[in-house]
């Protein structure tokens, strides 16, 4: 039993993998997953505890159980055969596209990174460069809403900046489902997204299978009670106004919705506006410039480098802020009530009837956001510089922007700053101005849009010429 016994070097090698092999199998990694399931329970009661919300169950499900039930579910595996007929190929080639569809779109939220880390992120880096503000929230908006109601937020898209702003501002309320566009699909973008609740969208890909995943994957989402976050014009805003909303997404939440039923669908409009929108020159200088198709290295290159830039300006002190972010919270609307009071049907199988509710529902959506909208100071200082005929001096600017204010305020609009800050704010908002190279002050005394800069100073003042427009229609409405 005490003897000695000799083996190659390659024998004892080889025996020395299998056993670490086996440590690691038997001991570490069932650790490793009792540690992570202790970690992930603990986040899920801070979560809890702290924001005084309950996430739903299909959030807290494992990500390659909700791929499985996604790529065998009933209405996919129909369209994998009907695909595979119509292309002549084997219903297994089909289903490879559907499984690469599944992990593409299905997130892998963690609360942690959604309410520990990115509610930090997006909490340090919003003030780090603006004043941020909830300007106002309808009263109905503040209720408790019934358990069997899925919640849906329909946002203006003004910068890449509304994603951070709104899941900021809502994260006491819900753990927030984005459909991210194609830039998300870059690295690190994409997993930094998919651990925070996000799904990525292909919005050009004309591939029926691709379709019918992202559908079902929406449908399950909201069955389940997940809240989404809908930008309504599916791309950012290139004119400063809340523009016509693309109907995909919505359509395939309010697909099949029987009003009828157990469950709702409720709609919370969010209005957001910016003093200065980080990608505004880009989106006026071309209206075909984009951020899809430009690759992964446009996306992360620009990031990196105005991420640098604004440091730069910081760190020589010639950064002049970037002003007040504000959002508002509209008038919300249940898909029950309201489909009943309009006579809307959205069963699957009567398509014309379906398609029209969903743009009257798209219209109905799109007014009360453009109702919503928070007036800030650039955006009012703007409309009135382009506005009036005769040139004013700074105190006449502030002044006639202040009762433009009211008469706007009388109106139903709502700012996104306090009553007793308007004037402190109108001063900043033009110093802002000055700063940013918009406005100058001339020969005269007086305020004039600095040489090229028109453009930029209409994009600001569409936001609150727009919101006046709606807001007086609406009372010359109900006048008559």
């Amino acid at each position: 039993m005490s003897g000695t016994i000799t083996l190659p070097i390659w024998i004892a090698v080889v025996v020395a993998v299998f056993a670490a092999l086996t440590v690691i199998n038997w001991f570490v990694f069932p650790a490793a997953r009792w540690m992570a399931r202790r970690f992930a329970s603990k986040a899920i009661f801070d979560v809890n505890k702290r924001f005084n919300l309950k996430l739903p169950f299909f959030q807290l499900t494992s990500r390659q159980v909700l791929i499985d039930r996604l790529v065998y579910d009933s209405e996919v595996l129909a369209t994998v055969a009907r695909i595979a007929d119509e292309r002549k190929v084997t219903r297994d080639a089909v289903m490879a596209e559907v499984v690469a569809f599944a992990r593409e779109i299905v997130p892998s939220f963690n609360p942690y990174i959604y309410f520990g880390l990115g509610y930090r992120i997006a909490r340090h880096f919003l003030r780090s460069f603006y004043l941020v503000r909830v300007g106002w929230v309808h009263e109905a908006a503040r209720k408790e809403l019934p358990p069997e109601t899925s919640v849906v937020f329909f946002i203006n898209h003004r910068s890449n900046l509304d994603y951070p702003l709104v899941t900021y501002l809502a994260s006491r309320r819900a753990a927030l489902s984005y459909g991210a566009g194609e830039w998300a699909r870059v690295w690190p973008f994409r997993t930094i997204l998919r651990l925070a609740g996000a799904y990525i969208l292909r919005r050009n890909l004309d591939n029926p299978v691709y379709h019918v995943v992202l559908r079902r994957y929406v449908q399950m989402a909201t069955a389940a009670g997940v809240p989404h976050a809908i930008f309504s014009e599916g791309a950012l805003s290139r004119n400063g106004m809340v523009n016509a909303p693309k109907l995909g997404l919505l359509s395939y939440v309010c697909r099949g919705f029987d009003p009828a039923g157990n469950k709702d669908i409720v709609f919370v409009p969010v209005g957001t506006n910016f003093d200065r929108v980080i990608e505004q020159r880009t989106l006026i200088a071309n209206a075909d410039t984009d951020y899809r198709g430009r690759g992964a290295g446009f996306v992360l290159g620009s990031t990196v480098l105005f991420l640098f830039r604004q440091i730069w300006l910081k760190l020589t002190q010639q950064w002049k802020g970037f002003g007040m972010a504000a959002a508002n919270f509209g008038e919300p609307l249940s898909l029950r009530d309201w489909s009943k009071q309009n006579d809307l049907s959205f069963a699957p199988d009567e398509k014309e009837a379906l398609f029209a509710a969903i743009a009257a529902l798209g219209d109905e959506l799109r007014r009360r956001i453009i109702d919503s909208i928070p007036i800030l100071a650039v955006p009012l200082l703007a409309m009135m510089v382009l506005r009036t005929d005769e040139q004013m001096t700074q105190d006449e600017l502030k002044q006639t922007a202040l009762l433009e204010l009211e008469r706007l305020q009388e109106l139903g609009a709502h700012a996104g700053f306090s009553k007793n800050s308007e004037q402190a704010t109108i001063n900043d908002g033009l110093d802002l101005m000055h700063g940013l190279g918009l406005v100058t002050i001339n020969e005269r005394g007086k305020v004039v849009p600095c040489p090229g800069e028109q453009g930029l100073l209409q994009y600001h003042a569409n936001s609150v010429i727009q919101l006046s427009a709606s807001l007086e229609a609406r009372r010359a409405a109900s006048v008559s």
